[in-house]
């Protein structure tokens, strides 16, 4: 299909019966002095809930995303939602920002106006960018994806989306978690199209790929990263493994869900334990409601089951690829330091053609939410240059 505009609508039914789910919530006791030790706080959760419940006002946040620009089109048989904001400026940048796991397209919700009207903003005379934010397929407003491995096509697909769809021939692509393996697709692929790529971190697969001779930052980000699975990794175990099993009750229970989601959230930022330090309960349940109306939590774990359970073919048609593309598309790293493990510059180099590193001061694995401002300045100062080496091209 085309190119269609797309408003959010959830459906009230739904609405209605998330209440009464929500009314019937049965929270675990938990052990009082865990607090957070265990998982999601039950004393948090609770509280959560309740105003999910009495408080929360979905039709105000529907509202509020409505106010952007949304479309929907078909891509090799998968419909695709994404956010199409076009920069205020003559000549805005062509920039696709891909997010990832447990968040969705309102990632990058505070960054766009700041992108799309940096004038407007305080950013001088900073270029305007043209922004696009897809919803991955299998999240939100995207179709789910009907066969395995299509995770490894979502690097064609947006391919296909800005070029064939939208007509941008260049542009240059952002991500985090999934976003940055999704990125790295494209340079390795299209880096005829791709002017660059801005990431938040070193895919993780690659740490699968040790080669013989380490750093010594290296070996320490290595081990950091094996005691984060040790720790931390379960959840992808299971969303890896048996995805149908977990999904079961988080698609059945509000509270499951959203202790499944707040828990990463909570982990992962860098908020010192004060997890509404960071982000509104309004941005947390926003987030959370996307995925219980549109039923797509199984989905969102798709990615991770086909990663880990691909074959030798096709980890080596992927190597393959790589050693083709994506060494050589200019590559940026923004690293925070309360993501989950942050690498060091000769990992990173390893696999991507690095020309800007920067360590932030404070942020974590949302960097978009938590730290716009550092987030927009570091993506400025990586595509504006590089735009200006297209044109003059």
């Amino acid at each position: 299909m085309a190119v269609e505009p797309f408003r959010i609508d959830v459906n009230q039914l739904v609405l209605d019966d998330l209440k009464s789910r929500l009314e019937e919530t049965r929270i675990s006791p938990g052990i009082a002095e865990a607090d957070w030790d265990y998982g999601t706080s039950p004393a948090y959760l609770e509280d959560l809930c309740a105003y999910w419940r009495y408080e929360f006002d979905w039709r105000k946040q529907e509202k509020y995303l409505n106010e952007f620009a949304h479309f929907r089109c078909e891509v090799d048989d998968i419909g695709l939602h994404f956010i199409h904001e076009r920069g205020k400026g003559d000549n805005s940048i062509p920039l696709l920002l891909v997010h990832g796991w447990p968040d969705t397209f309102t990632r990058f919700l505070k960054v766009l106006p700041m992108l799309t009207d940096p004038a407007a903003h305080g950013l001088g005379d900073q270029p305007s960018f043209d922004v696009i934010v897809p919803s991955l397929p299998g999240f939100g407003f995207s179709d789910k994806p009907q066969k395995r491995g299509v995770t490894f096509s979502f690097g064609d697909l947006f391919h296909k989306l800005m070029t064939q769809e939208l007509g941008y021939q260049r542009f240059g692509v952002q991500g985090g978690d999934w976003g940055s393996i999704v990125a790295e697709q494209m340079a390795r692929s299209h880096s005829s199209s791709v002017i660059g790529v801005h990431l938040t971190d070193v895919p993780f697969f690659h740490m699968f790929q040790k080669p013989d001779e380490l750093s010594g930052a290296e070996n320490k980000y290595l081990k950091k990263m094996e005691a984060f699975q040790q720790k931390e990794g379960a959840y992808a175990l299971i969303q890896s493994t048996r995805p149908q099993s977990l999904a079961c009750g988080l698609n059945d229970s509000p509270a499951g869900l959203a202790a499944w989601i707040v828990e990463k959230f909570r982990a992962w930022s860098d908020c010192d334990g004060d997890l509404e330090s960071r982000f509104s309960r309004d941005e947390i349940l926003t987030n959370i409601m996307i995925y219980w109306a549109t039923q797509t939590i199984e989905s969102s774990f798709f990615p991770y089951y086909d990663m880990a359970n691909a074959g030798a073919l096709r980890w080596t048609a992927e190597a393959v690829k790589s050693w083709l593309g994506s060494t050589h598309v200019p590559a940026g790293f923004a690293l925070f330091p309360k993501d989950l493990v942050t690498p060091p510059r000769e990992w990173a180099e390893r696999f991507f053609n690095v020309q800007r590193w920067t360590v932030m001061p404070r942020g974590g694995h949302f960097a978009a939410m938590e730290e716009p401002e550092l987030f927009v300045a570091d993506v400025g100062a990586m595509f504006v240059p590089l735009w200006a080496t297209v044109e003059k091209a």
